[in-house]
Protein backbone atom coordinates (compact mmCIF):
# COMPACT_ATOMS: atom_id res chain seq x y z
CA UNK A 1 0.00 0.00 0.00
CA UNK A 2 1.43 3.36 -1.04
CA UNK A 3 2.25 5.92 1.59
CA UNK A 4 -0.14 8.83 1.86
CA UNK A 5 1.36 12.15 0.87
CA UNK A 6 2.19 14.30 3.86
CA UNK A 7 1.00 17.89 3.88
CA UNK A 8 3.60 20.60 4.39
CA UNK A 9 3.29 24.33 4.92
CA UNK A 10 5.64 26.26 2.64
CA UNK A 11 6.41 29.98 2.66
CA UNK A 12 5.79 31.42 -0.81
CA UNK A 13 8.36 34.16 -0.22
CA UNK A 14 11.47 32.28 0.95
CA UNK A 15 10.54 28.60 0.54
CA UNK A 16 10.87 27.69 4.23
CA UNK A 17 8.92 24.57 5.26
CA UNK A 18 7.09 24.23 8.59
CA UNK A 19 4.98 21.49 10.12
CA UNK A 20 1.97 23.73 10.82
CA UNK A 21 0.39 26.87 9.53
CA UNK A 22 1.37 30.19 11.05
CA UNK A 23 0.44 33.71 10.12
CA UNK A 24 4.07 34.87 10.04
CA UNK A 25 7.00 33.02 8.49
CA UNK A 26 9.73 32.35 11.05
CA UNK A 27 12.49 32.59 8.42
CA UNK A 28 11.73 35.75 6.42
CA UNK A 29 9.18 37.25 8.88
CA UNK A 30 6.65 37.94 6.11
CA UNK A 31 2.95 37.78 6.94
CA UNK A 32 0.33 35.59 5.19
CA UNK A 33 2.79 33.76 2.94
CA UNK A 34 2.34 30.23 4.35
CA UNK A 35 0.47 27.88 1.98
CA UNK A 36 -0.30 24.21 2.49
CA UNK A 37 1.27 21.95 -0.13
CA UNK A 38 1.32 18.19 -0.51
CA UNK A 39 4.76 16.66 -0.94
CA UNK A 40 4.54 13.67 -3.28
CA UNK A 41 7.08 10.87 -3.47
CA UNK A 42 7.64 11.21 -7.23
CA UNK A 43 10.31 13.50 -8.54
CA UNK A 44 9.39 16.13 -11.11
CA UNK A 45 10.19 15.22 -14.75
CA UNK A 46 13.70 16.10 -15.83
CA UNK A 47 14.93 16.77 -12.31
CA UNK A 48 17.47 13.94 -12.45
CA UNK A 49 16.63 12.68 -8.96
CA UNK A 50 17.33 8.93 -8.83
CA UNK A 51 18.07 6.35 -6.18
CA UNK A 52 21.53 5.45 -7.54
CA UNK A 53 24.66 5.78 -5.43
CA UNK A 54 26.27 8.11 -7.97
CA UNK A 55 29.69 7.99 -9.60
CA UNK A 56 33.06 9.51 -8.90
CA UNK A 57 33.71 12.62 -10.98
CA UNK A 58 37.10 13.95 -12.06
CA UNK A 59 38.28 17.05 -10.23
CA UNK A 60 40.21 19.80 -12.01
CA UNK A 61 42.45 22.66 -10.93
CA UNK A 62 41.94 26.37 -11.39
CA UNK A 63 44.90 26.59 -13.76
CA UNK A 64 44.24 26.27 -17.47
CA UNK A 65 42.82 28.25 -20.37
CA UNK A 66 39.11 28.70 -20.99
CA UNK A 67 37.57 29.91 -24.21
CA UNK A 68 35.15 32.84 -23.94
CA UNK A 69 31.48 31.94 -23.96
CA UNK A 70 29.91 31.96 -27.45
CA UNK A 71 27.23 34.53 -28.09
CA UNK A 72 24.06 34.81 -30.14
CA UNK A 73 23.73 38.49 -31.16
CA UNK A 74 20.15 39.62 -30.67
CA UNK A 75 20.19 42.29 -33.35
CA UNK A 76 19.40 44.95 -30.74
CA UNK A 77 22.35 46.99 -29.51
CA UNK A 78 20.54 47.84 -26.26
CA UNK A 79 19.71 44.21 -25.48
CA UNK A 80 23.24 43.11 -26.38
CA UNK A 81 24.62 45.76 -24.00
CA UNK A 82 22.55 44.47 -21.08
CA UNK A 83 23.31 40.78 -21.69
CA UNK A 84 27.04 41.43 -22.15
CA UNK A 85 27.27 41.04 -25.93
CA UNK A 86 24.45 38.63 -26.76
CA UNK A 87 22.70 35.57 -25.39
CA UNK A 88 24.91 32.61 -24.45
CA UNK A 89 23.68 29.22 -25.74
CA UNK A 90 22.74 26.94 -22.87
CA UNK A 91 22.18 29.83 -20.47
CA UNK A 92 19.02 30.69 -18.56
CA UNK A 93 17.72 34.25 -18.31
CA UNK A 94 14.96 35.48 -16.02
CA UNK A 95 13.18 38.72 -16.90
CA UNK A 96 10.71 40.41 -14.55
CA UNK A 97 8.56 43.50 -14.73
CA UNK A 98 5.15 44.92 -13.93
CA UNK A 99 2.12 43.74 -15.95
CA UNK A 100 1.79 45.60 -19.24
CA UNK A 101 5.31 47.03 -19.15
CA UNK A 102 6.27 45.30 -22.43
CA UNK A 103 7.96 41.99 -21.48
CA UNK A 104 5.99 39.88 -23.96
CA UNK A 105 6.45 42.49 -26.68
CA UNK A 106 10.21 42.53 -26.20
CA UNK A 107 10.51 38.73 -26.22
CA UNK A 108 8.27 38.36 -29.27
CA UNK A 109 10.41 40.87 -31.16
CA UNK A 110 13.54 38.98 -30.05
CA UNK A 111 12.12 35.62 -31.22
CA UNK A 112 11.14 37.09 -34.59
CA UNK A 113 14.57 38.67 -35.11
CA UNK A 114 16.39 35.40 -34.41
CA UNK A 115 13.92 33.32 -36.43
CA UNK A 116 14.41 35.57 -39.47
CA UNK A 117 18.14 34.72 -39.28
CA UNK A 118 17.45 30.98 -39.53
CA UNK A 119 17.52 30.09 -35.82
CA UNK A 120 14.78 27.94 -34.35
CA UNK A 121 12.84 29.87 -31.70
CA UNK A 122 10.01 28.38 -29.65
CA UNK A 123 7.58 30.58 -27.71
CA UNK A 124 5.36 28.97 -25.02
CA UNK A 125 2.62 31.23 -23.67
CA UNK A 126 0.96 30.15 -20.45
CA UNK A 127 -1.15 33.27 -19.99
CA UNK A 128 -2.45 33.97 -23.49
CA UNK A 129 -4.02 31.86 -26.21
CA UNK A 130 -2.28 31.42 -29.55
CA UNK A 131 -4.80 33.77 -31.18
CA UNK A 132 -3.89 36.55 -28.74
CA UNK A 133 -0.18 36.18 -29.44
CA UNK A 134 -0.90 36.23 -33.18
CA UNK A 135 -2.83 39.49 -32.78
CA UNK A 136 0.16 41.06 -31.02
CA UNK A 137 2.51 39.79 -33.73
CA UNK A 138 0.26 41.27 -36.43
CA UNK A 139 0.20 44.61 -34.62
CA UNK A 140 4.00 44.57 -34.44
CA UNK A 141 4.37 43.58 -38.08
CA UNK A 142 5.85 40.16 -37.21
CA UNK A 143 3.18 37.77 -38.50
CA UNK A 144 5.47 36.36 -41.22
CA UNK A 145 8.34 35.54 -38.82
CA UNK A 146 8.90 31.73 -38.56
CA UNK A 147 8.44 31.54 -34.79
CA UNK A 148 7.15 28.24 -33.36
CA UNK A 149 4.26 29.11 -31.04
CA UNK A 150 2.19 27.16 -28.50
CA UNK A 151 -0.07 27.83 -25.54
CA UNK A 152 0.79 25.26 -22.86
CA UNK A 153 1.30 25.07 -19.10
CA UNK A 154 2.00 21.36 -18.58
CA UNK A 155 5.72 20.93 -17.91
CA UNK A 156 5.90 17.37 -19.26
CA UNK A 157 4.24 18.40 -22.55
CA UNK A 158 6.65 21.32 -22.94
CA UNK A 159 9.73 19.13 -22.37
CA UNK A 160 8.43 16.49 -24.80
CA UNK A 161 7.77 19.14 -27.44
CA UNK A 162 11.25 20.63 -27.06
CA UNK A 163 12.87 17.18 -27.36
CA UNK A 164 11.01 16.42 -30.59
CA UNK A 165 12.64 17.45 -33.86
CA UNK A 166 15.40 19.99 -34.39
CA UNK A 167 17.08 21.41 -31.30
CA UNK A 168 15.67 24.87 -30.47
CA UNK A 169 18.15 27.75 -30.29
CA UNK A 170 15.91 29.91 -28.07
CA UNK A 171 13.06 28.88 -25.78
CA UNK A 172 10.75 31.48 -24.22
CA UNK A 173 8.46 30.57 -21.31
CA UNK A 174 5.84 33.25 -20.56
CA UNK A 175 5.56 32.88 -17.64
CA UNK A 176 7.26 30.46 -15.23
CA UNK A 177 4.53 30.94 -12.59
CA UNK A 178 1.90 29.35 -14.88
CA UNK A 179 3.67 25.99 -15.33
CA UNK A 180 2.78 22.87 -13.35
CA UNK A 181 4.28 19.39 -13.00
CA UNK A 182 1.98 16.37 -12.67
CA UNK A 183 4.23 14.78 -10.06
CA UNK A 184 3.47 17.59 -7.62
CA UNK A 185 0.02 18.18 -6.18
CA UNK A 186 0.67 21.84 -5.39
CA UNK A 187 -1.11 24.56 -7.34
CA UNK A 188 0.68 26.41 -10.19
CA UNK A 189 2.67 29.37 -8.94
CA UNK A 190 3.57 27.83 -5.58
CA UNK A 191 7.18 27.44 -4.48
CA UNK A 192 7.29 23.71 -5.27
CA UNK A 193 5.91 24.10 -8.78
CA UNK A 194 8.05 27.11 -9.70
CA UNK A 195 11.20 25.46 -8.39
CA UNK A 196 10.51 22.15 -10.12
CA UNK A 197 9.63 23.78 -13.46
CA UNK A 198 12.69 26.03 -13.39
CA UNK A 199 15.02 23.16 -12.49
CA UNK A 200 13.67 20.91 -15.25
CA UNK A 201 13.84 23.59 -17.95
CA UNK A 202 17.36 24.69 -16.99
CA UNK A 203 18.49 21.06 -17.05
CA UNK A 204 17.14 20.72 -20.58
CA UNK A 205 18.76 23.99 -21.71
CA UNK A 206 22.16 23.03 -20.30
CA UNK A 207 22.10 19.55 -21.85
CA UNK A 208 20.87 20.65 -25.30
CA UNK A 209 22.67 24.01 -25.58
CA UNK A 210 19.45 25.98 -25.99
CA UNK A 211 19.10 29.48 -24.60
CA UNK A 212 16.22 29.71 -22.11
CA UNK A 213 14.28 32.90 -21.38
CA UNK A 214 11.86 32.82 -18.45
CA UNK A 215 9.32 35.54 -17.66
CA UNK A 216 8.59 36.10 -13.97
CA UNK A 217 5.79 37.98 -12.29
CA UNK A 218 6.70 40.71 -9.81
CA UNK A 219 5.30 41.52 -6.39
CA UNK A 220 3.90 44.88 -5.36
CA UNK A 221 7.38 45.78 -4.08
CA UNK A 222 8.78 45.27 -7.59
CA UNK A 223 10.66 42.02 -6.81
CA UNK A 224 10.27 38.87 -8.88
CA UNK A 225 7.59 36.73 -7.24
CA UNK A 226 8.39 33.27 -5.93
CA UNK A 227 11.38 31.90 -4.04
CA UNK A 228 14.75 33.62 -4.35
CA UNK A 229 16.26 30.26 -5.26
CA UNK A 230 14.94 30.76 -8.81
CA UNK A 231 17.11 33.86 -9.21
CA UNK A 232 20.10 31.86 -7.94
CA UNK A 233 19.45 29.03 -10.41
CA UNK A 234 19.45 31.18 -13.56
CA UNK A 235 22.51 32.81 -15.12
CA UNK A 236 21.07 36.27 -15.75
CA UNK A 237 18.34 38.30 -14.06
CA UNK A 238 16.88 41.27 -15.92
CA UNK A 239 14.31 43.79 -14.69
CA UNK A 240 12.10 45.74 -17.08
CA UNK A 241 11.37 49.10 -15.48
CA UNK A 242 9.30 52.09 -16.43
CA UNK A 243 6.09 53.97 -15.84
CA UNK A 244 3.16 53.16 -18.10
CA UNK A 245 2.51 56.91 -18.19
CA UNK A 246 5.87 57.36 -19.97
CA UNK A 247 6.89 55.74 -23.27
CA UNK A 248 10.40 54.97 -21.96
CA UNK A 249 11.40 51.51 -20.72
CA UNK A 250 14.61 50.58 -18.90
CA UNK A 251 15.99 47.05 -19.11
CA UNK A 252 18.40 46.60 -16.20
CA UNK A 253 20.72 43.66 -15.46
CA UNK A 254 21.02 42.90 -11.75
CA UNK A 255 22.80 39.55 -12.17
CA UNK A 256 24.88 38.31 -15.10
CA UNK A 257 27.31 35.41 -15.00
CA UNK A 258 28.52 36.26 -18.51
CA UNK A 259 28.80 40.04 -18.31
CA UNK A 260 28.70 43.15 -16.17
CA UNK A 261 25.82 43.97 -13.86
CA UNK A 262 24.04 47.33 -13.51
CA UNK A 263 24.09 47.80 -17.28
CA UNK A 264 20.90 49.25 -18.74
CA UNK A 265 19.22 49.29 -22.13
CA UNK A 266 16.78 52.06 -23.01
CA UNK A 267 13.71 51.46 -25.17
CA UNK A 268 10.77 53.57 -26.26
CA UNK A 269 7.28 52.08 -26.58
CA UNK A 270 5.82 53.08 -29.94
CA UNK A 271 2.96 51.79 -32.06
CA UNK A 272 5.17 49.19 -33.73
CA UNK A 273 6.54 47.84 -30.45
CA UNK A 274 9.71 48.64 -28.56
CA UNK A 275 12.25 50.84 -30.32
CA UNK A 276 15.79 51.01 -28.95
CA UNK A 277 17.13 54.43 -27.98
CA UNK A 278 20.77 54.91 -28.93
CA UNK A 279 21.21 58.24 -27.09
CA UNK A 280 19.18 58.14 -23.87
CA UNK A 281 20.62 61.43 -22.58
CA UNK A 282 18.78 63.39 -25.27
CA UNK A 283 15.66 61.42 -24.42
CA UNK A 284 15.67 62.26 -20.71
CA UNK A 285 16.57 65.91 -21.30
CA UNK A 286 13.86 66.65 -23.84
CA UNK A 287 11.39 69.54 -23.31
CA UNK A 288 13.39 71.03 -20.46
CA UNK A 289 12.38 74.53 -19.32
CA UNK A 290 15.52 76.48 -18.48
CA UNK A 291 13.68 79.48 -16.97
CA UNK A 292 12.02 77.57 -14.14
CA UNK A 293 13.83 77.34 -10.78
CA UNK A 294 14.39 73.89 -9.32
CA UNK A 295 15.77 72.12 -12.39
CA UNK A 296 19.31 70.66 -12.42
CA UNK A 297 20.99 68.30 -14.87
CA UNK A 298 22.76 65.31 -13.33
CA UNK A 299 25.62 63.61 -15.18
CA UNK A 300 25.18 60.02 -14.03
CA UNK A 301 26.51 56.56 -14.85
CA UNK A 302 24.49 53.41 -15.47
CA UNK A 303 27.01 50.59 -15.66
CA UNK A 304 29.52 51.73 -18.27
CA UNK A 305 27.14 54.19 -19.93
CA UNK A 306 27.06 57.90 -19.00
CA UNK A 307 23.53 59.32 -18.91
CA UNK A 308 22.38 62.89 -18.37
CA UNK A 309 19.03 63.27 -16.65
CA UNK A 310 17.06 66.18 -15.26
CA UNK A 311 16.31 66.34 -11.52
CA UNK A 312 13.36 68.55 -10.64
CA UNK A 313 12.62 70.01 -7.20
CA UNK A 314 9.72 72.03 -5.88
CA UNK A 315 9.88 73.74 -2.47
CA UNK A 316 6.64 75.40 -1.36
CA UNK A 317 5.36 76.76 1.99
CA UNK A 318 3.48 74.08 3.86
CA UNK A 319 0.08 74.68 5.50
CA UNK A 320 0.57 71.53 7.57
CA UNK A 321 2.28 71.03 10.89
CA UNK A 322 4.37 68.26 9.37
CA UNK A 323 5.53 69.24 5.86
CA UNK A 324 5.30 66.75 3.02
CA UNK A 325 8.32 64.98 1.55
CA UNK A 326 7.58 63.27 -1.79
CA UNK A 327 10.19 61.62 -4.01
CA UNK A 328 9.85 59.93 -7.42
CA UNK A 329 12.82 58.09 -8.91
CA UNK A 330 15.22 58.62 -5.99
CA UNK A 331 15.72 57.32 -2.46
CA UNK A 332 13.47 59.10 0.05
CA UNK A 333 15.93 58.43 2.88
CA UNK A 334 18.68 60.13 0.89
CA UNK A 335 16.49 63.20 0.43
CA UNK A 336 15.92 63.39 4.20
CA UNK A 337 19.68 63.17 4.79
CA UNK A 338 20.34 65.88 2.20
CA UNK A 339 17.80 68.24 3.76
CA UNK A 340 19.41 67.70 7.18
CA UNK A 341 22.88 68.49 5.77
CA UNK A 342 21.60 71.68 4.10
CA UNK A 343 20.05 72.78 7.39
CA UNK A 344 22.92 71.86 9.72
CA UNK A 345 25.94 72.67 7.52
CA UNK A 346 24.66 75.44 5.25
CA UNK A 347 21.97 77.15 7.32
CA UNK A 348 19.24 76.62 4.70
CA UNK A 349 16.14 75.34 6.47
CA UNK A 350 13.31 73.44 4.74
CA UNK A 351 11.40 72.79 7.98
CA UNK A 352 8.39 74.97 7.05
CA UNK A 353 8.20 73.86 3.40
CA UNK A 354 6.82 70.95 1.44
CA UNK A 355 9.56 69.34 -0.65
CA UNK A 356 8.91 67.43 -3.88
CA UNK A 357 11.72 65.80 -5.87
CA UNK A 358 11.32 64.09 -9.24
CA UNK A 359 13.65 62.41 -11.72
CA UNK A 360 12.33 63.28 -15.19
CA UNK A 361 11.57 60.57 -17.73
CA UNK A 362 10.73 57.77 -15.29
CA UNK A 363 14.37 56.80 -14.64
CA UNK A 364 15.32 55.49 -11.19
CA UNK A 365 18.64 56.76 -9.83
CA UNK A 366 20.51 54.79 -7.19
CA UNK A 367 24.07 56.13 -7.25
CA UNK A 368 25.08 58.61 -4.52
CA UNK A 369 26.73 60.96 -7.04
CA UNK A 370 23.28 62.47 -7.65
CA UNK A 371 23.47 64.27 -4.26
CA UNK A 372 25.00 67.46 -5.64
CA UNK A 373 22.48 67.77 -8.49
CA UNK A 374 19.57 67.20 -6.09
CA UNK A 375 20.99 69.79 -3.68
CA UNK A 376 21.37 72.30 -6.54
CA UNK A 377 17.74 71.75 -7.58
CA UNK A 378 16.52 72.21 -3.99
CA UNK A 379 18.54 75.39 -3.46
CA UNK A 380 17.40 76.76 -6.81
CA UNK A 381 13.75 76.15 -5.95
CA UNK A 382 13.83 77.63 -2.44
CA UNK A 383 15.71 80.72 -3.65
CA UNK A 384 13.74 81.15 -6.87
CA UNK A 385 16.97 81.37 -8.89
CA UNK A 386 17.06 79.33 -12.14
CA UNK A 387 20.24 77.38 -12.75
CA UNK A 388 22.17 77.92 -16.01
CA UNK A 389 20.77 75.72 -18.75
CA UNK A 390 24.21 74.61 -19.96
CA UNK A 391 25.52 73.38 -16.58
CA UNK A 392 25.70 69.84 -15.16
CA UNK A 393 26.23 68.64 -11.58
CA UNK A 394 27.53 65.47 -9.95
CA UNK A 395 29.14 64.55 -6.64
CA UNK A 396 28.40 62.68 -3.42
CA UNK A 397 27.66 64.73 -0.29
CA UNK A 398 28.78 63.44 3.10
CA UNK A 399 27.13 64.21 6.45
CA UNK A 400 29.73 66.89 7.06
CA UNK A 401 28.71 68.67 3.87
CA UNK A 402 31.92 67.78 2.03
CA UNK A 403 31.55 66.94 -1.66
CA UNK A 404 33.23 63.61 -2.35
CA UNK A 405 34.65 62.37 -5.65
CA UNK A 406 32.60 60.17 -7.97
CA UNK A 407 33.67 57.36 -10.27
CA UNK A 408 34.13 57.84 -14.03
CA UNK A 409 34.32 61.63 -13.80
CA UNK A 410 35.93 62.05 -17.22
CA UNK A 411 33.26 59.94 -18.93
CA UNK A 412 30.50 62.04 -17.35
CA UNK A 413 32.11 65.27 -18.52
CA UNK A 414 32.66 63.99 -22.06
CA UNK A 415 29.00 63.02 -22.34
CA UNK A 416 27.95 66.50 -21.15
CA UNK A 417 30.31 68.14 -23.62
CA UNK A 418 28.98 66.00 -26.46
CA UNK A 419 25.43 67.21 -25.75
CA UNK A 420 26.42 70.88 -25.80
CA UNK A 421 26.83 71.68 -22.11
CA UNK A 422 29.45 74.31 -21.36
CA UNK A 423 30.09 74.13 -17.60
CA UNK A 424 30.08 71.60 -14.78
CA UNK A 425 30.05 71.69 -11.00
CA UNK A 426 31.92 68.71 -9.60
CA UNK A 427 33.93 67.62 -6.53
CA UNK A 428 37.31 69.16 -5.89
CA UNK A 429 38.83 65.72 -5.27
CA UNK A 430 39.27 63.14 -7.99
CA UNK A 431 41.38 63.00 -11.12
CA UNK A 432 40.07 63.88 -14.58
CA UNK A 433 41.61 63.91 -18.03
CA UNK A 434 41.10 67.52 -19.10
CA UNK A 435 43.08 67.31 -22.36
CA UNK A 436 39.98 66.77 -24.53
CA UNK A 437 37.58 68.83 -22.41
CA UNK A 438 36.44 72.36 -23.26
CA UNK A 439 33.97 72.60 -20.37
CA UNK A 440 34.32 75.29 -17.73
CA UNK A 441 34.87 73.32 -14.53
CA UNK A 442 33.93 74.57 -11.06
CA UNK A 443 35.35 72.21 -8.45
CA UNK A 444 33.92 72.69 -4.97
CA UNK A 445 35.08 71.00 -1.73
CA UNK A 446 31.97 71.74 0.36
CA UNK A 447 28.25 72.12 -0.24
CA UNK A 448 28.29 75.50 1.48
CA UNK A 449 29.96 77.04 -1.58
CA UNK A 450 26.98 76.12 -3.73
CA UNK A 451 24.53 77.25 -1.06
CA UNK A 452 26.19 80.68 -0.88
CA UNK A 453 25.74 81.14 -4.63
CA UNK A 454 22.06 80.21 -4.72
CA UNK A 455 20.69 80.73 -1.21
CA UNK A 456 23.15 82.77 0.93
CA UNK A 457 23.26 81.73 4.57
CA UNK A 458 21.95 84.31 7.05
Amino acid sequence: MAKAAKPAFVCQNCGAVSSRWTGKCASCEEWNTIVEETAGDAAPPGSGLTASRGRVIALESLAGSTDPAPRIPTGSAELDRVTGGGIVPGSALLIGGEPGIGKSTLLLQLCAALADRGLRTVYFSGEEAVAQVRLRAERLGLRDAPVALASETNLANILATLSDGRRPDLVVIDSIQTLWAEALEAAPGTVSQVRAATQSLIRFAKSQGSALLLVGHVTKEGQIAGPKVVEHMVDTVLYFEGDRGHPFRILRAVKNRFGATDEIGVFEMVGQGLREVSNPSELFLGDRDSQTPGSAVFAGMEGTRPILVEIQALVAPSPLGTPRRAVVGWDANRLSMLLAVLDARCGVSFGQNDVYLNVAGGLKITEPAADLAAAAALLSSISGTPLPQNRVFFGEISLSGAVRAAAHMTARLKEAQKLGFQSAVLPQAGEIDATALTLSLQRIPHLKMLAEQLAPCD
